[in-house]
């Protein structure tokens, strides 16, 4: 079958765009490289350097059909730059994928898996593990702006009959397993590999941001979900969308604080992070813990990487083997 996958040369797009080559499909990646890495998109995969905001030339790319299904992932993803810059994040998330969908509809493409977010669900402490029926209270612009595309999907269903599949994950993490790709963020955000830089003495001491949040030890409680365990989430999805359109939520169902995060690294490194304390992020929620229960029983998807050493240990071997991500 044959693919396009936006945001492909991006973290979680780059580790679904190996997952299904390995699964034997032919893949065409677009991505306007603003955040994602040309070294990320497998040799031989064709590629198109396209910006979605340009709807004429995202409808010339889609044109290039038949496709059996579009994955999108491209999108501005940070949510203390949501709060800082909200208009930004709203206009561009929005209209990406609007300008996508509407190529998709005009010609004819049938399924598209959308990648959304947990943030939508703001900060649900009273529903932990969350499932997809609790209340969306966005808590950020970022999480704002996937709630309005997920919109975007249901009418596009609704009116046209383009199936499509949301998959709210959680906290993304680790390193293909066999070392063809990692996480390599320009400046770097996520804590897995901040703490393992950290770690390596790459960086200075680790900022944790906020350390007075109403959890077990006062840091902020995430559910993490390996990368390759995700792509296969996606890849399953797909086959769900020929007649019907479905939301999952997706994570391990276990959370582990910040502060836990750093033991994880200390142990499967052998080394001290150093770290200090810093006043919490806003947007940040609490809690935010997975109920995966819809698609596992729907699609029969299991994670793999379920303990988060394990994830670690993936994470670490990528950050250690490539010290300049995708420049190494």
């Amino acid at each position: 079958m044959r693919y396009l996958v936006t945001g492909g040369a991006g973290f979680v797009g780059s580790h679904t765009v190996l997952a299904l080559l390995d699964a034997g499909h032919e893949v065409v990646v677009l991505d306007n490289l603003s955040t994602g890495h040309r070294q990320a998109i497998p040799e031989g995969v064709a590629f198109h350097e396209v910006d979605l905001l340009d709807a004429a030339a995202t409808s010339a790319v889609v044109a290039q059909g038949p496709w059996d299904g579009v994955l999108h992932f491209a999108a501005l993803s940070l949510v203390g730059d949501s709060m800082r810059d909200p208009f930004h994040y709203l206009r561009q998330n929005y209209l990406t994928a609007l300008n996508l969908v509407q190529s998709c509809v005009e010609h004819h493409v049938k399924k598209i898996v959308f990648s959304s977010t947990a943030a939508l669900f703001g900060g649900p402490e009273r529903s932990t593990p969350i499932p997809e029926t609790a209340p969306t209270q966005p808590g950020s612009p970022y999480g704002e702006s996937k709630l309005m595309i997920e919109r975007v999907l249901y009418w596009a269903d609704a009116v046209y009959g383009l199936r499509s599949a949301c998959l709210r994950y959680f906290n993304a993490a680790g390193a293909d397993p066999l070392g063809r790709a990692g996480e390599d963020h320009r400046p770097e955000t996520h804590l897995i590999p901040l703490t393992i830089d950290a770690a390596l003495g790459r960086r200075p001491a680790l900022k944790l941001f906020g350390t007075d949040y109403p959890t077990r030890d006062g840091s902020c409680i995430r559910d993490y979900i390996h990368v390759t365990d995700l792509a296969d989430a996606h890849i399953r999805a797909l086959g769900q969308i020929d007649s019907r359109s479905v939301t999952y939520n997706i994570g391990n169902g276990q959370g582990y604080s910040n502060l836990e995060v750093i033991e994880s690294v200390e142990r499967v490194s052998g080394r001290k992070v150093p770290w200090e304390a810093a006043p919490r992020r806003e947007g940040d929620p609490s809690l935010l813990v997975a109920d995966s229960t819809t698609l596992r029983n729907e699609t029969g998807w299991e994670p793999k990487f379920e303990t988060l050493d394990r994830i670690v240990e993936t994470a670490l071997r990528w950050r250690e083997t490539h010290p300049d991500g995708y420049g190494s």
